[in-house]
């Protein structure tokens, strides 16, 4: 009996969408454009997220070692850096690795560190890099106290950093605020195109409530159909953006300031999974609430 009555409500919530072409067309193309620009921003939260984290992973602080520091002395150093508390990894160069980064930054001009082989002037130093942007000024701290007098220079790029910082938290804060009014906007649209279905069969609500339908039974038809637009018109979207991603970030990838900055934007495969999963959850969760808010005004709740 159960089976029946869910085969009933599943029967009724199809009908219901064919029924209404009009209203359901015009429900799915609106649903489907608003599904559309949440995923956009959706995505574009996701890939902030992933550059911060590629930013955190080669952001280093370099800090430099005084010359007339024992080889022993730079070993211990290094090793009491990994101690600090934020940072990531640690990366030794020596004098000789630093000679030879400079002799590639001169390329055709590296006649003019002639000499420098035998009295090597630059310092042997430690790349750090961190596992939060946010200590930067923390782990700056703790470096200066560990390494003491032995220091010779500490180099970050703070401003840098502080800047995308506040960028990616505003892009953020953006975005969640847009994807909020995108939800408000889907359930407003679901809600007036079953509430049309709704105040055409006003009548035949009234008459099952007068033989005795519970208004669980009357409401669940209803819901269905707002979760049949939701889903179609979430895996619509999907279709859609997954060939927009596609060929958007292929040219912004491809583009010569992404490129120099040597920056990856994430696949549409890499986030295929938490998309499916969002915007089905997404579709049934509005069909759900916007077929409740248009029942209201024909049922007791």
């Amino acid at each position: 009996m159960r089976f029946n009555i869910i085969g009933y409500f599943c029967k009724e919530g199809f009908r219901n969408t064919l029924k209404n072409k009009k209203s359901t067309s015009a429900s799915l193309i609106v649903m489907c454009f608003t599904m559309l620009i949440f995923g956009v921003f959706f995505m574009i939260g996701e890939n902030i997220n992933n550059v911060m984290e590629q930013i955190e992973s080669a952001q280093g602080i370099q800090v430099f070692i005084n010359t007339d520091v024992s080889d022993e002395e730079v070993t211990q150093i290094g090793i009491d850096l990994k101690e600090i508390s934020g940072i990531n990894t640690i990366t030794y160069v020596s004098k000789e690795d630093a000679l030879n980064q400079m002799k590639e930054k001169f390329k055709d001009r590296q006649d003019l560190l002639t000499g420098l082989e035998e009295n090597n002037i630059f310092p042997a130093s430690y790349v750090v890099t961190l596992t939060d942007l946010n200590e930067s000024s923390k782990v700056q701290d703790e470096i200066k106290n560990v390494v003491g007098d032995r220091l010779k220079k500490l180099t970050s790029k703070d401003e840098t950093v502080s800047a995308l910082i506040r960028i990616a938290n505003g892009i953020r804060i953006v975005t969640g605020v847009i994807l909020a009014f995108l939800i408000i906007i889907s359930v407003v649209i679901i809600s007036n195109t079953i509430k049309l279905t709704v105040h055409a069969r006003r009548k035949e609500i009234s008459i099952m409530k007068y033989v005795g339908a519970t208004n669980s039974f009357i409401r669940w038809p209803f819901i269905i159909e707002g979760i049949i637009i939701g889903i179609i018109a979430g895996i619509a979207s999907i279709l859609i953006v997954a060939i927009i991603y596609n060929i958007i970030s292929q040219k912004i990838v491809a583009s010569p300031v992404i490129s120099s900055m040597n920056i990856s934007l994430l696949s549409f495969g890499q986030m295929f999974n938490l998309i499916v999963i969002v915007y089905l959850l997404l579709g049934v969760g509005i069909g759900i609430i916007g077929s409740s808010i248009s029942m209201r005004k024909y049922l007791e709740v």
